[in-house]
């Protein structure tokens, strides 16, 4: 039994002008439309503040570069140093802190209180910027 396309064309076009129209319940549209206008009325979302972000991120990369050059420098000075010598992390000249201290439990102690002043005035300064206030 061969059929010619012309037939499959035709009894394709009866099957589907015999379909009956697929209609929504009646709520349906109701509840779509509504939708809609809540999305439309809804406000748009917030925009990440960049311009109060950007000072932090800033000073984060430099402590992150600051950080990597001390370990670079301290990875140097270890292999410069002899086999038998001890290990110990030290900062350039210009990344010590200026306390006088000279043992490096003072010297723990000294970069562990500028951490904590550090931290309290990062946390100061962004409750103030948050806050609204001046």
């Amino acid at each position: 039994m061969k059929r010619s396309i012309g037939q499959d064309e035709k009894e394709i076009d009866r099957i589907l002008a015999g379909e009956e129209e697929i209609l929504p319940s009646s709520g349906f549209a109701v509840y779509v439309m509504d939708a809609v206008r809540r999305e439309a009325a809804a406000p748009p979302p917030i925009a990440f503040p960049w311009k109060r972000a950007l000072p932090g991120l800033v000073v984060g990369a430099f402590a992150v570069a600051l950080v990597l050059v001390a370990v670079v420098v301290a990875i140097a000075r270890a292999i410069g140093a002899s086999a038998t010598a001890q290990f110990s992390v030290s900062f350039p000249s210009v990344l010590t802190p200026t306390f006088g201290f000279q043992h490096s439990l003072e010297t723990a102690a000294s970069w562990t209180v500028l951490a904590l002043v550090v931290t309290f005035v990062s946390v100061k300064l962004s409750m103030r910027l948050t806050s609204g206030r001046a």
